[in-house]
């Protein structure tokens, strides 16, 4: 541990008999941005209440080298950003980004630290517009740079784009992440949706039932997520044990079972183990220029494969596996 780091040590929180976070552990280095992933209900915002102080909670929340589980919020220094940016609608764009810069910044230096932040969300020249002319994506822009001009020690935001549609999501995500780490912030990012978690950041924790179910960064958690919980919210499936997986010619030890990516089928090919598995085909859809259907084996499991758009779909389909795209699970 650094003392630039964030160290969350056995965090519990209990709203009257639910116990909503149970004995979480992480510890976040300086500069990175660590997304909070999963259901809702997982315990994911109430961990990130707890840490800026607007829960109480048990364990400790140390920054800085410092416990700061018993300060108040505004004395711990951090910097919220909640979904809908909870905008002023009384002051213009500028008037909203220096909110913050009150006791903090000498009043002839607030314009320049404002421009610098718009310039930096990509919205220069809006200081002196009205916040009701923004779309959706500014307005979030606006809020994410009120929220990072007095500098905060760390950076919390709650699903800070849910209200938005997925193509602006998937576009501010990119643009979230690049902001926060230009500007040096150690930031939490709350969310329910894995694309979101694994643009932004560098360290993905995956919270299930208020507890820590896998952390690690987004690679490592995608291609070993470790339980069958993790692996089917992520999206794996069907998870096949050893005998089923064996048809397709993998071998998964005994106690162990494998989670199926979600294009890790294909239509059987001259070459592959038996010929592949013959298939039932249930249903078919046409998405971003494919044809996804959903197959069914002999034994009632279903699976979803990807052919190229225009194929002659019948009812039956033969289908390999790609065990890469695969992960063994514990269940």
């Amino acid at each position: 541990m650094t003392d630039s780091s964030l160290v969350l040590d056995g965090i519990d929180v209990y709203y009257g008999d639910v116990h909503a976070v149970k004995n979480v552990s992480i510890t976040l280095e300086s500069g990175k941005i660590l997304a909070l992933l999963g259901a809702s209900g997982s315990g994911k915002s109430s961990l990130l209440r707890a840490i800026a102080g607007l829960e109480k909670s048990n364990g400790r929340v140390i920054f800085e080298g410092e416990d700061v589980a018993d300060l108040p919020v505004y004395r711990r220094g951090f910097g919220l950003m909640f979904q809908d940016g909870q905008l002023f609608g009384h002051r213009n764009v500028g008037s909203n980004v220096a909110y913050g810069l009150k006791g903090r910044l000498p009043r002839d230096q607030w314009d320049a630290r404002v421009n610098e932040l718009l310039e930096t969300v990509g919205l220069p020249g809006y200081a002196s517009r009205a916040v009701s002319t923004l779309s959706g994506g500014q307005a979030q822009r606006v809020a994410l740079a009120r929220a990072l001009a007095p500098q905060p020690r760390l950076l919390l935001l709650d699903e800070p784009l849910s209200a938005l549609d997925r193509a602006l999501r998937e576009q501010l995500s990119v643009e979230v992440r690049q902001i926060v780490h230009r500007s040096h912030t150690t930031a939490i990012y709350v969310t329910h949706d894995q694309d979101e978690a694994f643009t932004v950041a560098d360290t993905v924790a995956i919270m299930h039932e208020g507890n820590l179910a896998r952390i690690g960064t987004p690679q490592d958690v995608w291609m070993d997520p470790q339980t069958v919980t993790v692996a089917r919210f992520l999206g794996y499936g069907p998870i096949l044990n050893p005998e089923q997986a064996s048809q397709f010619g993998v071998h998964v030890p005994d106690g162990k079972l494998l989670a199926c990516g979600p294009d890790a089928w294909r239509p059987a090919a001259e070459g592959d183990a038996e010929g592949g598995v013959a298939t039932r085909i249930v249903e078919g859809r046409t998405v971003r220029g494919a044809e996804e259907v959903l197959v069914e084996f002999s034994d009632g499991v279903t699976a979803t494969v990807s052919l190229p758009i225009g194929t002659d779909l019948g009812t039956r389909l033969n289908i390999a596996l790609d065990d890469r795209k695969c992960a063994v699970v514990t269940a």
